[in-house]
């Protein structure tokens, strides 16, 4: 890691984005604290085209419609635990 005041930082610019794009860790101190931390930006991905999206929308996990009528879900959870504890 190399560290770096403001001064320095605005002298060196150019050479401290090299280092940092090489991988190097690269902070800049404003009275002796670190404010800024230089590092590359990551590689892009790229733009999703209608074959991704195809290839998603085969693959999607649906979900069940959810029971509009509380009451009924309410005993079909009750019916269950029923059978749970009868099966023990």
């Amino acid at each position: 890691m190399s560290t770096h005041s403001v001064a320095q930082a605005r002298d060196q610019f150019s050479n401290l984005i090299d280092r940092a794009i090489r991988g190097e860790h690269v902070v800049i101190t404003r009275h002796g604290q670190p404010v800024v931390e230089l590092k590359a930006v990551g590689q892009q991905a790229r733009p999703m085209t209608a074959e991704d999206i195809e290839w998603l929308r085969e693959r999607r996990v649906t979900l069940a419609a959810p029971d509009r009528d509380p009451r009924n879900f309410v005993q079909r959870m009750r019916d269950e635990d029923d059978e749970r504890l009868l099966r023990r």
